[in-house]
């Protein structure tokens, strides 16, 4: 009897990249690399393999119970196969704490596993650009995220019409349910899973499922009060006007296609104020691209004062989707340049705004948006090899005229946006 023949394919969920697969896959990451990196982001990488109970600390239970690779070692030890990178990192952020300098802007582009259905857009094995910020509390970090991720697909050359952002906020979902008497831990966790399977779920089912915690008489007010997109609620609900500032900062940055919306969720149990999901408007892939948020309270896991995080990820399966979907598998690539200085934390939205001008423009921009003087901005600025810095101070602001420093030359120009256009070495 012949011995049987070993099957070509790939094992169920994963991919082969042959050549001409692996140009689309570099193309990607390189887009992915620049783009984080012409915001000030560093990469950093780690093991695939983690303790399981990194997972069951933080992470959503269904992914911990259902979808991850989890198996027992020689040594009796409980590991997993990465399902996502954010836990990964803030262990990482918590080990080193002493060593590093805050803010943190760290980003990579993690092998991922997850063992669960398989559909469109999503696989058991995937790639996924992450990129997180540690250390600054104010709510322009939050813009500076989605601000990040949106430059993304602009610098995979996609119009702001192909996408949808939505934005929430986890504070407001609390006060939200506290409106429909809805208060104890356990009960709003669950509440927040369900809202997060909403779409993927019969109408009829969510809804039973509301009557389990919502009074009967009050599910149809709840439910058009997630379904909609009045920010009006901003105002009466809850007493955090960060969502309000984060969907302001936005569109003052220009980023039109940002939205209230109150049935966004998202899964995991670690986030706990802004939260974000990008949505592929096209009808022939209408389906969310990338996801993030908030989580201020992950690294108090290790032990010592948490650090304030926010973060997402992008992956790779899904990019790939809205690039075919949109014909836009050439594109330019940007690459970092300039970083913007603040002289007082009450500058910082000044400063993203004088960013967002240069990269409207092509010019790849950093803002360091610490509570360090002015001396150090500059070092930290000359150390992370940023070719020129901009010190944004109250003068500066009344006179829309900028003085920018060639940090490798140490010569200075002087001059409006428009005038140091021209003067930018990239």
């Amino acid at each position: 009897m012949a011995d049987k023949k070993l099957s070509t394919d790939p094992y169920k969920g994963v991919r082969d990249f042959y050549p001409e697969d692996m140009a689309i896959q570099r193309y990607i990451f390189d887009t992915w690399s620049h783009t984080a990196e012409s915001f000030g982001y560093e990469r950093y990488d780690a093991s695939v393999l983690e303790p399981a109970e990194l997972y069951r600390s933080k992470t959503s239970e269904e992914i911990v119970n259902e979808q991850t690779y989890t198996f027992t070692d020689r040594g009796d030890r409980e590991v997993t196969l990465r399902p996502e990178m954010t836990p990964t990192v803030a262990r990482m952020v918590a080990g080193k704490r002493r060593e590093l300098s805050f803010p943190v802007r760290w980003y990579s582009i993690p092998n991922l596993f997850r063992y669960e259905r398989m559909q469109r857009g999503r696989l058991r094995e995937h790639w996924q650009l992450n990129c997180d910020l540690f250390g600054v509390d104010d709510y322009t970090a939050d813009v500076e995220m989605i601000a990040l991720a949106y430059q993304t697909f602009i610098n995979f050359g996609a119009d702001p019409e192909m996408f949808a952002i939505r934005v929430n906020n986890r504070g407001f979902m609390e006060a939200l349910f506290k409106e429909f008497d809805v208060t104890d831990v356990d009960t709003v966790a669950v509440l927040t899973r369900l809202i997060d399977r909403k779409d993927k779920m019969p109408a009829d089912d969510f809804r039973e499922a509301l009557d389990d915690m919502i009074a009967p008489s009050r599910v149809e007010e709840f439910l058009k009060t997630i379904e909609g997109r009045d920010e009006s609620i901003l105002d009466t609900i809850g007493t955090d006007t960060t969502l309000k500032q984060v969907l302001s900062g936005l569109r003052e940055l220009g980023i039109e296609n940002a939205f209230f919306s109150p049935s966004l969720a998202r899964g995991f149990d670690y986030y706990t104020g802004t939260i974000f999901e990008f949505f592929d408007v096209s009808e022939e892939n209408n389906r969310s691209l990338l996801g993030g948020g908030r989580y201020d309270n992950l690294t108090g896991l290790f032990g010592g004062d948490p650090i304030s995080g926010v973060g997402f990820g992008m992956g790779d399966v899904t990019m790939r989707d809205f690039l075919e979907t949109h014909d836009l598998l050439i594109a330019p690539i940007t690459s970092p340049t300039l970083m913007i200085l603040p002289t007082d934390e009450s500058f910082n939205f000044e400063a993203q705004r004088l960013a967002q001008q240069f990269r409207a423009e092509g010019i790849s921009v950093s803002v360091d948006a610490t509570t360090k003087k002015i001396g150090k901005k500059v070092a930290s600025a000359d150390k992370a090899l940023v070719s020129a810095v901009i010190v944004l101070g109250e003068d500066e602001l009344k006179s829309g005229t900028y003085t920018m420093k060639n940090l490798p030359e140490g010569t200075e120009e002087a001059g409006t946006v428009e005038e140091l256009l021209g003067k930018i070495i990239t």
